[in-house]
């Protein structure tokens, strides 16, 4: 966790500091918003940004936007009243820790911000198979192709190789490729010089000296333009970068772990990746199964689940019943660990009595599990499903009705755009095109949350 602090470092911002320090924050300072922005642009990353209050936090934030770079930022002051706290959020700041510090508060700040709580929990055979694999590469230079379907846990895996590497005291830099526009990845992961394009006011570092020394993770590269792809083989190949605008190559030191959750090959074949690029990356393949392939996984993520989000919300840990048990298992997951995240979450917040039972368990529409998968058997759930789908689409155009299916995937996915376009069989491109098209007309898009579905009963 890399924390940068902004403004006067007085004695609670100090005590504030110190805390975070205790709980592993590797912590650099500086007083003005002006000196965040430039520490940021010459590559001295951070994972979060806690900023004085008094620091105009409006023009911080438009100052890293401006130079695309996105770093949350938490406020903080002494003798704040709750108009200054409400000042902060207006302006971009994800949260308010009032000074002086409580221990629990920074630790839970910190937690939430850098996400780091997601160790790798394997129970079953198939994935402590792919887990024994992945302990013999981890310390090697050997670059590693990590895929599986969406919400497998290809980031988690990718941060335990890094975390069990020889470069695991350097920085992890992870890049969605899937979520940045194709005219700002190669700035993004090159860099560029000062003048390289309109707005580009200084040089910008990109990940890959970020990274520099550490691990780069190119998470879901089946969605990079294939013109960029060469850029990166001669990365790759030579260990130099070129800067978007730059003269000279630049040296980087870095172990590449790449992710997808698409048939590589056949992407190869269909022209949309290049084959020596894929052959550079896929040195190693780390191919996570399903969580339908892993039912021995499904108890143990769900108790640690539990366990998460009962401490981060304050109420008792209760136990999963033996029912909810079965039920778990024989839900099929098509959201894979991600989905089963958000059940547990929901069902720790909604369960009553002693344990979790079956009831608390819902789907992302608040409809419980045992109705979708565990009491109905497969022909009533098929004749349920023609039944709704006719009754859905009668007398609705092409248009319509594609406008509805993307949008209740969607909304299925909680918001979830790579995952959407992936149960819908479309790049993520074709996916943000459709949506930016119903939101000019009006039309509220579902954005990517975690939290409970109002329609519970």
């Amino acid at each position: 966790m890399r924390l940068l602090v902004v403004g006067r470092l007085s004695g609670q911002l100090a005590s504030a500091v110190k805390m975070a320090m205790a709980h592993g924050a590797k912590v650099h300072h500086v007083e003005r918003g002006d000196q965040a922005t430039e520490q940021l642009r010459r590559g001295q990353g951070a994972d979060l940004l806690m900023v004085d209050y008094r620091v105009d936090i409006a023009a911080l934030i438009a100052a890293n936007e401006a130079e695309r770079i996105h770093v949350p930022v938490v406020a903080c002051g002494v003798d704040a009243g709750p108009d200054d706290a409400a000042a902060t959020i207006r302006a971009g700041a994800k949260e308010f820790i009032p000074l002086p510090p409580e221990a629990d508060l920074i630790a839970a700040v910190l937690s939430a911000v850098a996400d780091d709580d997601r160790p790798l929990i394997s129970a079953d055979p198939s994935m402590k198979a792919v887990i024994g694999l992945a302990d013999q590469v981890a310390r090697s230079e050997a670059s590693i192709l990590i895929t599986g379907e969406s919400g497998v846990g290809k980031e988690v895996m990718a941060r335990y190789l890094h975390q069990n590497s020889r470069r695991a005291d350097k920085p992890f830099i992870s890049v969605n490729c899937a979520a940045i526009p194709d005219n700002l990845l190669e700035s993004e992961l090159f860099g560029h010089e000062k003048g390289a394009f309109t707005g580009a006011v200084a040089r910008r570092v990109g990940k890959f000296e970020e990274a520099d020394g550490g691990t780069l993770l190119l998470d879901e590269i089946s969605e990079m333009d294939v013109r960029l792809q060469a850029k990166l083989l001669r990365a790759l190949q030579e260990r130099v970068i070129d800067r978007v605008g730059g003269t000279a190559p630049v040296k980087v030191d870095i172990r590449i772990i790449a992710t997808s959750n698409r048939d590589l090959a056949r992407s190869v074949s269909e022209g949309n990746f290049r084959e020596d690029l894929l052959y550079r990356l896929n040195v190693v393949n780390l191919r996570l199964p399903s969580l339908r392939e892993r039912p021995g996984d499904i108890p143990a993520l769900a108790d640690f689940f539990v366990r998460k989000y009962a401490a981060a919300n304050g109420v008792p840990v209760r136990p999963v019943s033996a029912d909810a048990r079965r039920a778990l298992t024989a839900h099929r997951w098509n959201g894979n660990v991600r989905e089963l995240e958000n059940a547990m979450h929901r069902a720790v917040l909604l369960a009553q009595g002693p344990e979790i039972d079956v009831d608390a368990i819902r789907l992302p529409d608040g409809q419980p599990l045992t109705g979708a998968t565990y009491d109905a058997g497969p022909a009533s759930r098929a004749a349920q499903t023609a039944d709704a789908v006719t009754r859905a689409y009668v007398g609705q155009t092409v248009a319509q009705m594609e406008k509805t299916l993307i949008l209740d995937t969607l909304g299925h996915c909680l918001g979830n755009r790579t995952h959407a376009a992936n149960i819908l069989g479309i790049s993520i491109r074709t996916l943000r095109n459709k949506l930016n098209e119903y939101a000019d007309e009006g039309t509220p898009i579902p954005a990517p949350q975690s939290g409970i579905s109002a329609a519970v009963g």
